[in-house]
Order: structure tokens, then C-alpha cells, then sequence
């Protein structure tokens, strides 16, 4: 009997067995028969994998994530569920009641509504009806931050809020004082004119305005915010914990209150409450204006979702190019022991009354992580007792294009050498900062006198060595090779700068 070899053997019929999304929904289903939600879960999340566009699938997860309690999470598989299949009357539902949950009570009204325009008589219309009910109600409970107004005085007081924005503190003063005389009780023009005095450096005054927003509008969510922002800046430990702990109890309803709420506690270091109130906004298509997604992008990265933080801070950039190179991922590698994280000592050269001093402040200040913070506290910089060349410098900081470059181009070189003095010592400690000091003083001098800061290199060895040959034994030879410049030079520029020490002024 002749023997089968291997290719003459019968093959196995093999059926490979791919499982599908149904696959995974059924495996849900039979577990959560017995109970086992977080398994559910689970198959629910593998079966969204492989089948992304069944909204079925969606709505089930949002089932159990509802049973587990994670509201939030339910909602946003319920938006795409929605999404792929709009006017699903569970789907609608669910959106409603658990937008009523969330305190998104306009989107609860609105899902309620639409779920009885389209299923009127249908299965949930009787929740549908408690829904409305729940919102009108929580709505009218709320208390109204204004009385009815005369629309005169709403663009009355947008002109004023323009003027401020522009620094013309003054003018909006008058205009909101004049607003509240003939409407105590606009609590929004209390609001705006203790920001102005605040950014008039009359501290006391807008808090005590404040205090009487409080006063008459119990809970007002912008006073406390303000007053929040005050003691932060003015290093009030002590109030800041007190308003701190009111600010996080906050649960608002309304958009603007959940932004103004989010950045608040942004801004104080509460980046996981931050980014909860931020990020629900965005889940709900809330688009504000760039310190929106400068706060969202902060609170963000901080509270751990990096994804989101890149994604946010890239539509900024779309809206305000300015803000590049001020992301939070490449201020958090920053060493903590870096003098550009030290707000108080940036401070504190922002506000000396040497010009020399306020300068390195300035150069400081343009590289910190915490340049948008110091510049938002309009006690720091007081530009109207600013020299010519300190609001240019400030100019340069900002990002303002400068014209006249040619004028301007001894400040430009003036800048240049302290950046290559800055990346000798990058990061900067305190210890750092003699040479800079020095530099400054000589700049202000020489700034004076016309000096057109030729060769930039030079000019730094030229600091450097002035600085160590003043506190050690140190050749010019060992300076020059490091600068890769001659010793001739060097001492050429030595020569020009000595004349700008305050010693060898006449």
C-alpha cells in the first residue's frame, strides 16, 4: 500500500475566527446580565475599536458608565452617539439628563425640548417634562448678577472696557462711576471699575468695591474671582486660602461663569479643578478668545493630559501667534532652581528705581515662564514712569514690531550681548547675576552717550572679563580663546566700556 507523503495529506479546513464590534457588544451584554459593569465596560471599549461608527455601541458604553457614575464620561460617548446617529430619542434622553446633571442646564432645556418636538407621547416623555422642570426651576434660583438694564448703559460700559483695554484707566473710571450713579445696582459696572483701579494701582479701592458687589449681590461669581486674583498677586497667603477654598465649592451653570471660574484657578495653581471646568467647555463646543485656550492648553498639561494640551494650544497659536514659546510643556523642563521661575526677584527689578536695574528686569522678564503673569499685574510695570528706551525695551518684550530699526539697532545689540552672556549660565542662578548687573549699568550710561554696541561677541568678553578680573586672577588671553576673539580686541573693548562704569563717569 503506497504511503501519503506530506503534500499528498488531506489539509484541515481552517476558519480563522476575527471577532467583530457586534462580537464585543454581546459580550457586554452578557456580562452586564450578570452584573460585571467594569468587564462591560471594557468589551464596550474594544467593540467602539473595531466598529467606530455604530452609534449603538456608543450609547451601551454610556449606559454603563452612567451605572458607575462617571457622568461626565457618559456624555461625551452620548455627543458621538448623537453625532452618528442624530435623534436617537435614547440618545436624546440621556443627553438630557445628564446634561441637567453636569449643570448645563441650557443643554438640558434643549435636549428635553428637542426629545418632545420629534417622540411627543413616546416612551421617555414623561422624563422629558421632569427634565424641563428640574432646569426652569434651577434657573430661576439662580440669582440674576443684573437688573434690567437700558441698553444705553450696556454700550455705555463696552466703551468704558475699550478705553481700558487701550490704558486709558481715567476716562473708563469716570464712565463706569457715572454708569453705577444711575444704576446701583449693575453689579458689572461695580465689577469693571474695581479692575480699573485695580490697574491704577488704587488696590484697596477696587477691593473695597468688590466687597459691595458681595454685599448686595451675595455669591456674585466675578467679584470673588477678582478678589481672588488681587490677593494672589499681592502674596496674601492667608485670603487667597480663604477665597480659594469659596472658589472650589463653586458649582456655575453658565458658560461664561465656568470660564471665568477656570481661569481663575488656573492662574492660582488649581490646574485639576481648572481643567475640569475648562475642559468641559470645550466638550461643548465653547470658543473663546485666546486666554481661553491659553488657560485650557495650562490646565491641561499640569493635570496630566498632554494630548489635549498640544491639540489646544496649537488653535491659540491660530488666533494668537504671540503666545509661541510660551507653551506649558516647555516651561515645565525649566529647572526649578532657574532664576526665570523666581516671579518676586523679576518683580523686584521691575519696580527698583535704578532705570539699570529695571532693565535686566526686562531682559528677565522677556524669557520667564511667567511673563504673561507679571505683565497681567498692572501694579508691576508702571509704563507712564518709564524712559524712552525702558517702553521700547518693554515694546521688544511684548512682541510689538518696531519701526525705525536702524534708530533702534543699539538696543538690538545691547540685547544681543546679554543673550550671549545668558547662554554661558543658562540656567541663571543668583549668583549669576553680577555680570548682567554690571552690564546694565554700563548699558544705561552708554545708551546716553550714543554708543552703538559694535560687535557683540567682543562686548561680552569685554563684560566678562571686567567682571572676573575684578574678583579673581584672570587673563585676557584665557577670555579671548574663549570668545574666540584676539586679545587686541578684547582689550579695545574693555578700553570702551570702562568709560560707562559709574566710577569713571565725569
Amino acid at each position: 500500500m503506497e504511503e501519503f507523503n506530506d503534500k499528498q495529506k488531506p489539509k484541515p479546513n481552517i476558519v480563522y475566527f476575527l471577532p467583530s464590534g457586534d462580537f464585543y457588544y454581546q459580550k457586554a451584554q452578557d456580562v452586564m446580565g450578570r452584573g460585571d459593569l467594569g468587564k462591560a465596560a471594557i468589551y464596550l471599549q474594544r467593540a467602539i475599536e473595531l466598529s467606530p461608527t455604530d452609534a449603538m455601541i456608543y450609547l451601551q458604553y454610556a449606559v454603563v458608565e452612567l451605572e458607575q457614575g462617571n457622568v461626565e464620561k457618559a456624555r461625551e460617548l452620548l455627543l458621538e452617539a448623537d453625532r452618528l446617529e442624530p435623534r436617537n430619542p435614547e440618545t436624546v434622553i440621556f443627553l438630557a439628563e445628564t446634561s441637567a446633571g453636569l449643570g448645563f442646564l441650557e443643554d438640558a432645556l434643549y435636549y428635553a425640548n428637542l426629545y418632545l418636538d420629534f417622540d411627543e407621547g413616546g416612551e421617555f416623555t414623561a422624563e422629558a417634562k421632569d427634565i424641563l422642570d428640574f432646569a426652569h426651576a434651577t434657573l430661576e434660583k439662580i440669582p440674576s448678577e443684573e437688573p434690567n438694564v437700558n441698553r444705553v448703559y450696556i454700550h455705555e460700559q463696552e466703551r468704558a472696557r475699550q478705553l481700558m483695554e487701550e490704558g486709558h484707566h481715567e476716562q473708563a473710571i469716570e464712565i463706569f462711576e457715572q454708569i453705577i450713579a444711575e444704576n446701583p445696582f449693575f453689579w458689572s459696572a461695580y465689577n469693571n471699575l474695581a479692575l480699573a483701579y485695580f490697574y491704577q494701582g488704587e488696590e484697596e479701592q477696587a477691593r473695597a468695591l468688590l466687597r459691595e458687589v458681595l454685599h448686595g449681590n451675595y455669591g456674585n461669581l466675578h467679584a470673588l474671582c477678582n478678589l481672588t486674583v488681587m490677593a494672589y498677586y499681592a502674596k496674601e497667603d492667608e485670603e487667597l486660602v480663604y477665597l480659594e477654598s469659596l472658589l472650589i465649592k463653586l458649582h456655575p451653570y453658565k458658560f461664561e461663569h465656568r470660564f471665568k471660574l477656570g481661569a481663575t484657578l488656573a492662574l492660582i495653581g488649581q490646574y485639576e479643578l481648572a481643567y475640569k471646568w475648562l475642559k468641559s467647555l470645550y466638550k461643548n463646543g465653547f470658543s473663546g478668545d485666546g486666554s481661553f485656550y491659553f488657560w485650557l492648553s495650562h490646565s491641561a498639561y499640569f493635570a496630566g493630559d498632554e494630548a489635549l494640551s498640544r491639540k489646544v494650544w496649537t488653535q491659540l497659536l491660530e488666533v494668537d501667534p504671540s503666545k509661541e514659546g510660551f507653551e506649558p510643556w516647555v516651561h515645565a523642563i525649566v529647572q526649578e532652581d532657574d532664576l526665570l521661575r523666581d516671579v518676586e526677584y523679576i518683580q523686584s527689578l521691575l519696580q527698583h528705581d535704578e532705570r539699570s536695574e529695571r532693565l535686566f528686569g526686562l531682559f528677565l522678564l522677556e524669557k520667564s515662564p511667567h511673563k504673561h503673569e507679571i505683565l497681567a499685574n498692572p501694579t508691576i510695570i508702571k509704563v507712564e514712569e518709564y524712559t524712552a528706551i525702558e517702553k521700547v525695551f518693554l515694546a521688544f518684550v511684548l512682541g510689538r514690531d518696531l519701526e525705525d530699526e536702524a534708530v533702534l539697532k543699539p538696543l538690538f545689540q545691547m540685547v544681543e550681548v546679554a543673550e550671549i552672556l545668558y547662554q554661558r549660565v543658562e540656567p541663571m542662578q543668583i549668583e549669576d547675576t553680577f555680570p548682567f548687573q554690571m552690564w546694565f549699568i554700563i548699558c544705561e550710561n552708554a545708551l546716553d552717550q550714543g554708543y552703538a554696541f559694535k560687535n557683540t561677541v567682543a562686548l561680552a568678553a569685554a563684560v566678562e572679563y571686567m567682571y572676573q578680573s575684578s574678583r579673581a586672577k584672570v587673563t585676557k588671553k584665557l577670555i579671548a580663546e574663549e570668545y574666540h576673539i584676539s586679545p587686541q580686541t578684547l582689550t579695545k573693548y574693555v578700553n570702551e566700556l570702562i568709560p560707562f562704569l559709574p566710577l569713571f563717569r565725569p
